[in-house]
């Protein structure tokens, strides 16, 4: 009789669980706090959904043995909204990266870009998704020597409230999640102070007059010796920790939407990057240049508009290498060599 009493107020508990669960507000905690394997900061995760419905799935999917890590935290979703809240995928294959990051950056390596906060290695891709990448020393090195590293997407719907501050939150919550689910072994990442939220990739940017951008990333470029009255206006894409970056330079007839002249100066560190200097047959590509940062390549590469007064192929050389040395200086990096 004891037995059964104990297995009937057994039966009774799960199903008051049960029913506990389905309330909208319960369903809500638990999807929150049980999503992408417990790394996503619960409070942060609320704030995306301030504006949102009832949380209505989460799914999560590891391939330890494939270096590959997928999570997905959704929204009650009907015709007129997304249901998507956020969505991860991970890699810590050198192949799958390569891939992710040629996409993320277009053919040519200039697709749109927006920086991330200093100290997170992590840029805005041209789709919005937040990808970082950073070493795994636990990983050791690949089959070519390579230290291995771990890639993380991390994508917000656009019915989440991506461009407040708790996007970096959720975003750093979960790559640590993944790093320790993969056993990266990467150190913590830190998310970034300030009230500022995840930044939408633009072909025009936010931009500062050329003289004031001097304490930014492209602050070369007040030293490079652009001609005075052209109205030159600066957008500083440059994160230290990032594993691209980039300095756009356009005159005011650009920026109130003429057709003016542009320079766009791009840097990429590591060897996926090779490919953005070379052509089809692998020869090197002119105006690009190249250095060796923390064991692997970079590359750097210009791009401009044609007709630009003083501007030549021989000052366009110029100023890219400019380019590659501030960048070079600035990570502890040897080189360059302008090709």
């Amino acid at each position: 009789m004891r037995r059964w009493i104990g297995v009937a107020a057994a039966a009774a508990a799960v199903v008051g669980l049960g029913g506990w669960i389905a309330e909208p507000f319960a369903r809500d905690w638990w999807l929150v706090r049980t999503a992408c394997d417990g790394a996503l900061p619960g409070d942060a995760v609320r704030q995306l959904a301030e504006n949102g419905s009832h949380f209505e799935d989460a799914e999560s999917t590891t391939f330890r043995e494939l270096g590959e890590y997928r999570c997905r935290l959704s929204f009650e979703g009907d015709e007129l909204r997304s249901d998507l809240v956020l969505r991860v995928e991970a890699h810590t294959g050198r192949d799958q990266q390569d891939h992710e990051l040629l996409t993320a950056l277009g053919d040519k390596g200039l697709a749109p870009q927006a920086p991330a906060p200093a100290g997170l290695p992590a840029f805005v891709d041209r789709f919005g998704s937040l990808r970082f990448l950073l070493p795994c020393p636990a990983l050791g090195r690949d089959d070519d020597g390579r230290r291995r590293k771990l890639l993380v997407r991390t994508q917000f719907g656009q019915d989440a409230l991506w461009g407040h501050p708790a996007a970096y939150e959720t975003a750093v919550g979960v790559v640590n999640g993944v790093s320790k689910r993969l056993g990266c072994g990467a150190e913590p990442l830190t998310a970034p102070g300030g009230d500022a939220g995840l930044a939408e990739p633009q072909d025009d940017p936010k931009t500062v007059p050329l003289a004031e951008a001097g304490g930014t990333g492209c602050g070369w470029l007040t030293r490079a010796g652009l001609a005075d009255g052209a109205g030159w206006r600066v957008a500083d894409g440059v994160n230290d920790a990032a594993p691209t970056g980039r300095c756009l330079v356009y005159d005011e007839s650009t920026a109130d939407g003429g057709s003016g002249h542009r320079m766009t100066f791009v840097a990429w560190y590591g060897d996926w990057s090779r490919r953005f200097a070379a052509d089809d047959s692998g020869r090197p590509l002119s105006l690009t240049a190249t250095a060796r940062c923390d064991g692997e390549a970079a590359q750097f590469a210009v791009d401009a508009s044609d007709g630009i007064p003083g501007v030549g192929q021989e000052r366009k050389r110029e100023l890219l290498e400019a380019f590659a040395r501030d960048q070079v200086e600035r990570r502890d990096c040897s080189g360059p060599k302008v090709r």
